[in-house]
């Protein structure tokens, strides 16, 4: 069959991988995925069995999807755990299930690599054959939408996340020139009452920095979890290796007050977008968080002349401060049919309730008009 499911990811060259992305976005590069494996962060055990998919003909690899098998729907930030709750309660196994997503970051971007028209047609049987009770594709780009738009029976779903554009800024003053005076008196004041509080932020150099450095940024990551009573996704191991794979895509800026590092957030870029990830800090201050995940961030990117701010799932506070209101896609396959008719009837109420939102959160923009 020319469908092969991939167990691990260095079980294909990078070279062979890496030539199906068409851009080179740091979370479907083969070091990445390469990465949470060899980290430990992803692996059966922790519900995550990786099981990418691809597509050959004639000896040669002609599409892909990165995929794993779940038995949860822990870290995927498309919630789905009500229908799978429905699901049991109706006598109907939900899991295991097939899902083409980046591991715990809500991040749009290719899910289908290459010409992946056969590949989709050849899922239903795929996961008939595996056992697999649905195949669920998150956060997906334009080309990947119009792609299983014309596959039957993918139900769509959308959600909205907030996102912040440069709009050819030349600095930070340049921005809060186009918002209202009120809220450019606001965000100056919440900045300088950081400043106020002693704290200073470098951009850590990621190819020289010490294993110390990396001690603090995972006490950081993990704290935050820490403190809620969970378990962190991510290990130790995967800070160092991604700043050893990947150093030209990690960005770490590092708050620090009389010296002292108090709190860090972890990001990733690639040639037009910063994406925001991880934060932590190890004492909180008030304003503290947004200035080292956001406005730092904004700062670099204008620095930069990047074009774009996606700081992942929710956080309508973002949106009072100029992050823009971003629709996101999703596309879920259920083999049971009463549970997909269940569930499409579901996503028919759904949808229009989450297009009014982004309209209505576009309002509250805080941009002059």
């Amino acid at each position: 069959m020319p469908l092969v499911p991939l167990t691990r990811i260095n079980d294909l060259p990078a070279a062979h991988w890496d030539a199906l992305l068409p851009t080179q976005q740091p979370f479907l590069r083969h070091a990445f995925l390469a990465v949470l494996e060899e980290s430990g962060a992803i692996n059966p055990r922790s519900g995550w069995a990786p099981c990418h998919l691809l597509w050959q003909e004639e000896g040669q690899v002609k599409a892909a999807m990165p995929g794993y098998i779940k038995g949860h729907s822990m870290g995927e930030y498309v919630f789905d755990q009500g229908w799978a709750e429905a699901s049991e309660r109706a006598g109907i196994p939900y899991y295991p299930k097939w899902l083409s997503a980046v591991p715990f970051s809500p991040i749009t971007g290719a899910r289908t690599l290459g010409d992946a028209s056969a590949l989709l047609a050849a899922l239903p049987a795929f996961l008939e054959q595996q056992g697999l009770m649905s195949a669920h594709i998150n956060f997906t780009n334009p080309q990947a939408n119009q792609a299983l738009a014309t596959q039957s029976p993918w139900l769509s779903r959308l959600g909205c996340q907030y996102h912040w554009h440069n709009r050819g800024y030349r600095d930070f003053q340049d921005f809060l020139d186009t918002l209202t005076s009120r809220k450019r008196k606001q965000i100056r004041k919440e900045r300088q009452h950081v400043a106020a509080q002693g704290f200073t932020f470098r951009w850590l150099d990621v190819a020289q920095a010490t294993e110390t450095e990396w001690d603090f940024v995972y006490r950081c990551y993990a704290n935050t979890y820490q403190v809620r009573g969970r378990q962190p996704y991510l290990p130790r191991a995967f800070f160092s290796l991604m700043a050893e794979r990947m150093p030209d895509a990690v960005r770490v800026v590092i708050a620090e007050r009389h010296d002292a590092p108090v709190a860090m957030a972890w990001s990733l870029v690639d040639d037009s977008t910063f994406y925001g990830r991880y934060w932590g800090c190890l004492e909180e201050y008030e304003g503290l968080h947004f200035e080292t995940c956001f406005w730092q961030g904004v700062d670099g990117l204008i620095a930069q002349g990047l074009q774009h701010f996606n700081a992942g799932a929710q956080g309508e506070h973002k949106l009072l401060r100029g992050f823009e209101p971003v629709i996101t896609h999703s596309w879920h396959l259920l083999r049971h049919p009463g549970l997909a008719q269940a569930v499409d009837n579901f996503l028919q109420q759904e949808r229009p309730a989450v297009e009014a939102w982004a309209q209505e959160a576009a309002e509250l923009l805080p941009y002059r008009r």
